[in-house]
Parts: structure tokens; C-alpha cells; sequence
């Protein structure tokens, strides 16, 4: 399970929790403008946007869990199991692959707006990467500084959905999770008033978002991030921090989510990007410090891969 959502303050966040049961060597991995892409459908691209995000880099090829590019379009793939549909090569199609969606749209698009018309063609197939990579049933959120949309692949075609709210969890479709919010639109951050019979203004205190969901399901942390984000104080130190306490909110803690064959599914990673800056911040399951990666000129301009291993240890700054 995962949640993915936008932020706005001194600058333009798109944040992301990668909630799994394993890792797969997923690194911050860098694709320059000139290192070549070789698409499925036959595409090749010599030069393109330059790219920064988390991939499993396997042959040379970065698989993109969530991105950004150069222009500050940002883009991550969510679960959407039981939904998502792929097809079958078509003539007269754009046929891109699931696993090379985000690398195709961030390649080839600054903003929004060049999404639409990219995807007016789009048919995302159904082709394997290889035996041991099957295809990965994904929906998929996509921002720029000025608006979000949710892109779906399902039995009746390819749905682009304006999203307002600019928050995307797992299956249920974009829809769905609408209307599940709209039942809570009655939330507020301030105590209920005349909840009591008489005035207890200590005990009251802490009690804004009463009927708040607080399970794990995606349902719930669509609501939850939804509410966080929309109340979260702008006026604040460090915008990257506040981001990492929205996050926080929709985290999964190792043990509170096992699997049919036993595993724990819990919260690898949380990104926070810059899209202004082109800074990805990042926190993993026990290296609770915030680590950053730049895209640099340098990182740019090359014909090759730049990746950098995730931190995982605990780092602990002792004060005496």
C-alpha cells in the first residue's frame, strides 16, 4: 500500500510513502538527457528531459517507482490491484508498457498540460519486463506546480481524472476515493462544539477531527492525507519537514500489516520533492534523518546512469 500527495507552500512538494514487503535494490537514480531510451513499441529517444527519482535499475534500465524532471513535473505509481487493466499491443496506439510509463511521460513532458495531449493516444500493454518482473497492476498520480491529475488503466480504457485534491492511495479507482471523501467533508480540525453537556475545555483540548479514519486501509489514508494536507500549517520553518509529518500520518509500522504468507508490509521509504528546486528528500524505515539528492547540471548533461544507495542505518545525533 502506498499514498502519494502534493503540497504547496514556499515551494511545490509532491510526496510519496512506498509501503512494501521487500526491498528490490531500489536506489535515487538519475537519467541524464542524453543516456538513450529504448522503449518496447520500437520508440527510441536520443536526447530527452533529464530525470530523478527511485528505480530498480536491472540491464541498465531504470524502473521508476515515483519521479521528477527537470521541468518539475513529478509522477509515482501506486498499487491498484484488482482494477488495473493492461492491453494488448494496438495499431495506430502510443504502446508503452507499465514499467515504462513514468520514464516515457517525464522524458518527453515539462507539464500537464503536454500530459493530456501525450496520453490522447496512449495504450499501456500488458508485456512483461522480463520472467521474474510479471506486470504490476498501477494507477498513477502526476503534478506540476499548478495541478494534479490521477491516470488509470482499466477494462474501459485509459481515464485521465483532474484530481483537486491532489492525493492518490490504492485501489479503489480515483472515483471511488472521491466519494469516500466527500462523506467527511464534515471534519474539522477544532473541537466539536456542544459535544459535552458542560464545559470541559481541557478535556477537549487534541479533539479536532473526531470520526478522522485511522486504519490502514486505502481508503482511510486517502481521507487521512486528504484532511492533513488540506490543514496543515504553510507558516512553518521548513516545508520539507511539515511534508515528512503529513507523510507520518499515513505510515505503516512494521507489524501492523501482514500478508496472506506472513510477510510484514510496512513503510521502506518516504520522498519529498522540490519541484522549484529539484531536490529529493528522503527518509527510510530506520534512518529517520532526512537525506536529500540534487539534480545537478553535472547529473544532467552525461550519457550515463548516476545512482545513489539509499541510507538505511540509524543515525542518531547524540547532544552530550
Amino acid at each position: 500500500m502506498c499514498t502519494a500527495f502534493t503540497f504547496s507552500s514556499d515551494d511545490f512538494y509532491f510526496a510519496r510513502t512506498l509501503d512494501l514487503e521487500r526491498s528490490y535494490g531500489e536506489e535515487i537514480t538519475i537519467t541524464p538527457r542524453s543516456f538513450p531510451l529504448r522503449f518496447r513499441s520500437g520508440l527510441a529517444l536520443e536526447r530527452h528531459c533529464a530525470i530523478m527519482g527511485i528505480a530498480h535499475v536491472e540491464q541498465n534500465f531504470p524502473l521508476y517507482y515515483d519521479a521528477i524532471n527537470e521541468h518539475g513535473l513529478a509522477m509515482a505509481g501506486l498499487r491498484f490491484a484488482e482494477f488495473a487493466s493492461y492491453a494488448s499491443p494496438a495499431e495506430g496506439k502510443d504502446n508503452i508498457t507499465h514499467f515504462e510509463l513514468i520514464l516515457w511521460i517525464l522524458s518527453l513532458c515539462a507539464n500537464i498540460a503536454q500530459v493530456r495531449q501525450l496520453v490522447s493516444r496512449l495504450n499501456i500493454t500488458d508485456l512483461p519486463f522480463s520472467p521474474q518482473f510479471p506486470p504490476s497492476p498501477l494507477h498513477w498520480l502526476i503534478a506540476d506546480r499548478k495541478e494534479a491529475v490521477a491516470l488509470e488503466a482499466m477494462e474501459d480504457g485509459i481515464h485521465l481524472y483532474p484530481n483537486p485534491i491532489g492525493v492518490l492511495t490504492n485501489a479503489p479507482p480515483f472515483p471511488m476515493q472521491m466519494l469516500s471523501l466527500a462523506s467527511c467533508m464534515h471534519l474539522t480540525s477544532h473541537p466539536p462544539k456542544n459535544h459535552f453537556p458542560i464545559s470541559l475545555p481541557e478535556y477537549s483540548r487534541g479533539m479536532g477531527s473526531i470520526g478522522l479514519p485511522g486504519d490502514l486501509s486505502s481508503p482511510s489514508r486517502f481521507v487521512r492525507a486528504a484532511f492533513t494536507k488540506a490543514n496543515a500549517s504553510t507558516n512553518v520553518p521548513s516545508s520539507v519537514s511539515q511534508v515528512f509529518h503529513i507523510a507520518e500520518t499515513v505510515s505503516q509500522t512494521k507489524g501492523c500489516c501482514i500478508l496472506p504468507d506472513s510477510s510484514a508490509e510496512f513503510t521502506r521509504y518516504t520522498v519529498c520533492a522540490n519541484l522549484c528546486k529539484g531536490i529529493y528528500y528522503y527518509t527510510t524505515y530506520d534512518r529517520r534523518s532526512i537525506s536529500a539528492v540534487a539534480l545537478r547540471p553535472e547529473n544532467t548533461a552525461g550519457t550515463t546512469l548516476t545512482r545513489y544507495p539509499m541510507l538505511q542505518d540509524e543515525s542518531i545525533a547524540f547532544q552530550n
